[in-house]
């Protein structure tokens, strides 16, 4: 076993001795020693009530043999830490989980992990540390909080933010916010629509590192503490076969995760995401192998915020296997590609009924015949650029208009709110880019705004930055090179014309290329301040949007 490196023999009587300082008894020790990385906290309403799920992991692991030992996790909250310097550190901390969960697991060399995440990058920062690890390993996700009702419609939290910007338009009352602040998060768990946690917790479960129904049973059904069970009895399973995360994350089940991903319109940073898992899975990923995906992948679930559903009414369809089901009927997934229930994708699908087909269509019924994300590339995206195709109004999917050039996402924000945004413009926040941010934070609060004012069927908005998965509208992010890397979105002026063309995956600014030379040569970034510390060193090493914002080695 690889705990005998710190249990096992004459010269670890003095870790045997620490070990029953800790209460431990000769019989737990000689079993497999098993992790559990917990990531519970009293911030993020995602993470709350992840003991339980805990304390169900340790079950399942001392039934079926195992002694779990726990150990924290850190975690931000994408929705508190959002609009304010906070958000500077979201996408860092991916980078931090990842290291912290290997750190503890090689200081402490544990035979198995369950690692139990639930919000935006805790994901698949963990998902990061199983596969650099490669130790048999189960992801259990926390579950999607409960949708709320408010006028007669479900809510979710980008109802809230949206709900600010009804209210800058005159379109609600000071007391109709009150209400809707006070109703749209109703309990724990990981915002109700397919924002990026849940989309995340989507794709481990397509990818076949967590159980089935890890996306979409909510954070408070009880069939969530089974699963957590479930868990810690399939991880002594797969620490019996030696089956590791890099037996089951392969090429083919990250198409998998991706043709699910383009069908259920998941967030613009799964792109992120699922580029930098495969980077530390040394698996070969680009931005136009997901367009590829898109191409053929139709888009079949609409959430929230590009509908009204909400993960919880997914699941009483048949979660994310009842997704799958129809693209194996469609030939779109490779159903040979183990999974950690130690079965196949299509021997997991083989009951799978789809109980909505209205709600999780076929592709005879899909709503668009490519999926809900679409890479754009041109003069002003060279290396790329990424639009949550399916939350786009359709006027707004060919657009062209001038420039509105901001430096910052507060004072895009600002100008909106003073009423200094036009319909037909195109909005550009530069320098929040991976370094120039520095941390590539996510922007919801202008695209809600906008949203709620009612200008997102005649405005768009590009930037080096991203989106929650929470916005919706021709909302175009992760441009690369961003700007603090000399890529040209840095060279913007004010009326400039940029053109979107989604369906032609283009993106263009109409200016000549002599005029593009001369400013560059005039050219100097804007380097924002910050403080001594993880932000400094990040923007020194952070790679680009393109490959997955990864930190670099060299």
């Amino acid at each position: 076993m690889r705990s005998d490196l710190m249990k096992a023999g004459l010269t670890r009587i003095p870790h045997r001795s620490l070990f029953k300082a800790a209460g431990l008894t000769d019989e737990e020790l000689a079993k497999p020693i098993v992790g559990i990385v917990n990531a519970q906290n009293d911030v993020i309403p995602g993470h709350i009530h992840l003991d339980t799920l805990c304390e169900a992991v340790k079950a399942g692991v001392l039934a079926h043999g195992g002694t779990p030992l726990a150990f924290p996790s850190i975690g931000v909250c994408d929705g508190i830490a959002m609009g304010h310097a906070g958000m500077r550190y979201s996408l860092v901390s991916r980078e931090h989980i990842a290291d912290s969960v290997e750190i503890m697991a090689t200081a402490h060399p544990f035979d198995a992990l369950v690692m139990i995440p639930n919000c935006d990058k805790i994901v698949p920062g963990m998902m990061m540390a199983a596969l650099r690890l490669n130790v048999p390993a189960v992801i259990v996700s926390g579950g999607p909080m409960l949708p709320s009702w408010h006028g007669g419609r479900k809510v979710t939290l980008s109802s809230v933010f949206e709900a600010v910007g009804r209210s800058a338009a005159g379109k609600i009352t000071e007391s109709e916010l009150l209400d809707v602040e006070n109703t749209a998060c109703p309990g724990c768990g990981s915002c109700a629509g397919m924002f990026t946690a849940n989309s995340m917790n989507c794709m481990m479960e397509a990818v076949g590192l967590a159980l089935p129904g890890n996306g979409t049973v909510p954070a408070v059904h009880a069939g969530r503490v089974r699963m957590a069970k479930t868990a810690g009895k399939m991880v002594m399973e797969l620490l019996e076969r030696n089956v590791r995360p890099r037996d089951i994350v392969t090429p083919a089940s990250l198409l998998n995760a991706l043709a699910a991903d383009m069908a259920l319109g998941c967030s613009s940073n799964t792109v992120l995401h699922l580029l930098a898992v495969a980077h530390e899975a040394g698996l070969k990923m680009d931005l136009a192998t997901i367009n590829e995906v898109s191409r053929r992948t139709p888009h079949l679930v609409k959430l929230s915020p590009a509908g009204d559903a909400a993960l919880a009414d997914l699941d009483r369809a048949g979660g994310v296997p009842a997704v799958l089901k129809e693209l194996e009927a469609m030939g779109l997934i490779d159903g040979s590609c183990m999974t950690v229930t130690g079965k196949t994708v299509s021997e997991n699908l083989a009951p799978v009924k789809n109980m909505d087909p209205e709600l999780v269509r076929s592709g005879a019924t899909a709503w668009s015949p490519d999926g809900g994300l679409a890479v754009l590339w041109g003069n002003l995206a060279p290396d790329g650029a990424v639009v949550k195709r399916g939350a786009v109004l359709p006027e707004m999917m060919r657009h062209s208009g001038p420039a509105r050039v901001f430096d910052s996402e507060e004072d895009c924000t600002q100008a909106l709110l003073d009423g200094k945004i036009s319909p037909g413009d195109v909005i550009v926040i530069r320098y929040e880019g991976p370094k120039g941010g520095p941390g590539m934070k996510e922007m919801l609060t202008p695209t809600a705004t906008l949203a709620g004012m009612g200008l997102d069927s005649s405005v768009a908005l590009v930037t080096d930055g991203r989106f929650s998965g929470a916005s919706r509208g021709a909302s175009i992010g992760h441009i690369s090179p961003e700007a603090a890397s000399g890529g040209l979105i840095g060279l913007v002026r004010e009326g400039d014309v940029i053109a979107v063309d989604i369906p032609a995956n283009t993106l263009e600014l109409k200016v000549d290329a002599g005029e593009i030379e001369r400013r560059r040569a005039v050219w100097k970034p804007v380097v924002k301040e910050v403080p001594r510390g993880v932000l400094s060193r990040y923007r020194k090493i952070v790679g680009s949007a393109s490959t997955g914002a990864v930190l670099l080695d060299e």
